[in-house]
């Protein structure tokens, strides 16, 4: 009975320690923030405060006008504050969003001030701090506290003013953006406020809209506002006209000064509701999120979503392994985004307002040339069910749109980048069978997705030559093998599903990236329509318009689908070796290198997403302790806990994803097959904590700094011995046993 009792007080006390855990303290939201002194690191990230998955995601500008660099308006560099927005990009190399801007003053503001919209105060990083779900900053000019926090449709502002100040006003600006006007062209696009409104509910509410155009070709935003005192006074303007005691403002560049009283409280609280719908979504949002004026109420909720989230993981490390690790998680779980509304209304495509099923969200900010290659693997290795959401929603796009997304922003496709990469996450989802998918609805998508010509994919010219041909269709070469690949992915579902002419329509067009390999220069290489190579090429340079965001080095390692046929091109695992080895070791350049290219081994570049699976390669043609020793050093040179945390645009956490796969020991080098290839863990002992209750434990107990190399790996007592993990083991659950070794 004793040892019974005993037994039970043990069990207690770890069940106590394991709730203990606090794993939001190992998220560094600063973490991304900075560009080192040579400009090369930059994760585009924003400190901000967002819930898993959430549409508002609120953060400081510290740009008058958000341009390229950083893509989501926040610079560590930077001392000046602008304004406090909604909705942000994280990590991307476009920009985007920054929707309805609230900033905080003293003063008494005139129409001359209002029209110039300029009220930037200054900050110090010592006096500003994040953590999941919250914001804290000093504004110096004015000694103004800003704390933040937010709902999945709410953003939560509290504002403590000083004591003396006579008078406490908030800026709403609804022209704050990306750029303003049409004096700013990105490529073909202007970003453009086509219509915007106020209106004026009633002393303590302002709701509104905007209709603008950017990177999404056209995007609404609806607003609600509610403030916990009485508006005492306000300005209303659009550009330089103000409309006196009118309660309503109609135009393209409008802002208000909303003046409060001091005496009763130094705090003032503003909740902000946005919907995509319309007006009444918003208010619909607030009443349902954001009824409360306890701001400890939302950082608490906050909190306890990501401690949620992260949990899902259990590492043991470092603080600073730690802090990069669930740092990386935190960042991939902040998107895709809810574009729906908490009725489940959302704006399709096709500009219509369609209804989900009850209980269920719509979801938006699909990076998929970025995020196919990790970040959706690890959805859905984690998180099946939203995993299988996002299936769902791509075929939703499809449905109105006649094929899948490519970029998915604001419910809208601005179809950057090349390839149709949601193919590969639905033939990932669908291989590793998680429940919840459509297989059929999901395969048709694939299948059409593949087959109707679209922007980049003149499928015509793609059956007809077996190549992309560049008098056809620019960026040929990268076109080629990265249609070859999605090409796979779809003869791999059919096979799967029974389909055999499909299989071998498919399976033969995922081997046309042969037909641009030149034997002679070693290299994948352009051809025109004719089938003659095109001359004066250069495999160092990035200006070769065969090739977007890379040169010839850097693509010509993607047929992550057949590693071995690659192989066989390259003369056999020797020849291949060699040139690999020269891959990782040549530093040559050329002209001007890409601004997306960063983080080099050699041609070798982690800083942006067509290497990720290169430094794997390794193990397909027998040398797996090289694959160790690379993995190791991209680990420990391009990722740490600073605000210069990563080696490139986290890119909706496709970078933060390749770290968490790769501290874990294993990567989906093909990320359309549900398999992983083994490569070396960081930590001792990692625990994922997977759907359906089970646990899949990944044990390196003579792990260290220097012991990175792998010298056996057995699943569940089993040697493993081709260096590849299924999906379908790892959700079974059980243990996977590293024997590590200091030497090759």
């Amino acid at each position: 009975m004793k040892k019974t009792f005993l037994s039970l007080i043990v069990m207690m006390a770890a069940a106590f320690q394991l709730q203990a855990i606090d794993y939001t303290k190992y998220v560094n939201p600063f973490i991304g923030t900075q560009t080192d002194e040579t400009g090369a690191l930059s994760g585009s990230t924003f400190p901000g405060p967002t819930m898993p998955q959430g549409m508002v995601q609120l953060a400081p500008e510290t740009e008058q006008y958000v341009t390229w660099d950083p893509c989501c308006g926040y610079d560590f560099n930077k001392d000046s504050i602008f304004g406090f927005t909604h909705t942000h990009l994280s990590g991307t190399g476009c920009t985007d969003l920054i929707d309805i801007s609230l900033m905080p003053s003293i003063k008494k503001v005139t129409p001359a001030e209002l029209k110039k919209g300029i009220f930037a105060q200054t900050y110090k990083h010592a006096e500003e701090s994040a953590t999941p779900g919250f914001y804290m900053v000093k504004l110096q000019n004015e000694n103004i506290l800003v704390n933040l926090s937010a709902t999945v449709h709410a953003g939560i502002h509290k504002y403590t003013f000083p004591k003396e100040a006579a008078l406490q006003t908030v800026i709403l600006d609804l022209d704050r953006m990306t750029w303003r006007g049409d004096a700013y062209y990105t490529g073909r696009r202007a970003y453009q406020i086509i219509q915007a409104q106020m209106r004026v509910v009633d002393d303590h509410t302002i709701e509104g809209f905007r209709v603008l155009t950017g990177w999404a070709k056209l995007r609404k935003v609806y607003f609600r506002a509610e403030f916990s005192k009485p508006i005492k006074n306000r300005l209303m303007m659009d550009g330089g006209r103000s409309v006196g005691e009118s309660d309503v403002v109609n135009g393209r560049t409008l802002r208000a000064a909303l003046e409060f009283d001091n005496k009763d409280t130094q705090d003032l609280m503003v909740k902000v509701s946005i919907s995509a719908v319309d007006n009444d979504g918003a208010r619909k949002n607030m009443k349902a999120e954001a009824q409360s004026w306890d701001f400890n109420y939302y950082t608490k909720a906050a909190h306890d979503a990501w401690e949620k989230e992260l949990a899902r993981i259990d590492v043991e490390g470092t603080d600073a392994q730690k802090t990069i690790f669930y740092t990386g998680l935190y960042h991939v779980l902040m998107q895709p985004n809810t574009m729906s509304d908490v009725d489940g209304r959302y704006m399709d495509t096709n500009f219509e307002i369609k209804q989900m099923p009850k209980g269920q969200a719509y979801h938006s900010t699909f990076s998929l040339w970025d995020t196919f290659r990790a970040a959706h693997p690890l959805y859905t290795l984690l998180c099946p069910d939203v995993a299988a959401q996002f299936v769902r929603d791509m075929v939703l796009h499809h449905e109105t749109y006649g094929y899948l997304p490519i970029w998915d922003l604001w419910g809208q496709d601005n179809y950057c980048m090349i390839g149709n990469h949601a193919i590969p996450v639905l033939a990932d989802a669908i291989l590793a069978e998680i429940p919840g998918i459509d297989v059929e609805k999901a395969y048709k998508a694939m299948f059409e997705s593949s087959t109707r010509t679209h922007y980049n994919s003149p499928f015509e010219a793609w059956e007809k030559y077996g190549y992309m041909p560049q008098d056809v269709q620019g960026t040929s070469v990268s076109i080629t093998l990265e249609q070859a690949f999605d090409d796979w992915c779809v003869a791999a579902v059919a096979k799967k599903l029974g389909k055999q002419a499909d299989y071998e329509r498919f399976l033969k067009r995922s081997e046309f990236y042969r037909n641009l390999w030149d034997k002679e220069t070693g290299f994948f290489r352009p051809k025109d329509s004719k089938g003659n190579f095109i001359e004066k090429f250069d495999p160092l340079s990035y200006e070769e318009p065969c090739f977007i965001e890379g040169n010839a080095w850097q693509y010509m390692w993607f047929v992550p689908q057949n590693p071995k046929g690659l192989i066989e091109l390259l003369g056999g695992e020797k020849g291949f070796i060699k040139k690999l080895d020269e891959n990782f070791t040549l530093t040559a350049t050329s002209g001007e290198v890409n601004g997306n290219a960063s983080g080099f081994i050699g041609q070798y570049a982690h800083g942006n997403e067509p290497s990720h699976h290169t430094v794997y390669l390794y193990n397909f043609a027998g040398q797996p302790w090289r694959t160790q020793e690379l993995v190791n050093q991209v680990r420990t040179n391009f990722y740490n806990e600073t605000p210069c945390g990563y080696a490139g645009n986290d890119d909706c956490g496709q970078m933060s994803a390749w770290y968490i796969f790769s501290a874990l020991g294993f990567y989906p080098f093909n990320a359309g097959s549900a398999e992983y290839t083994i490569g070396t863990p960081l930590f001792q002992k990692a625990t994922l904590h997977l759907a359906g209750g089970k646990d899949f434990t990944i044990l390196a107990p003579r792990k260290s700094d220097k012991a990175i190399y792998v010298k056996s790996v057995k699943l569940n007592g089993q040697k493993i011995t081709d260096w590849t993990l299924t999906h379908k083991q790892l959700v079974a659950g059980g243990t996977l046993q590293f024997q590590m070794s200091e030497k090759k």
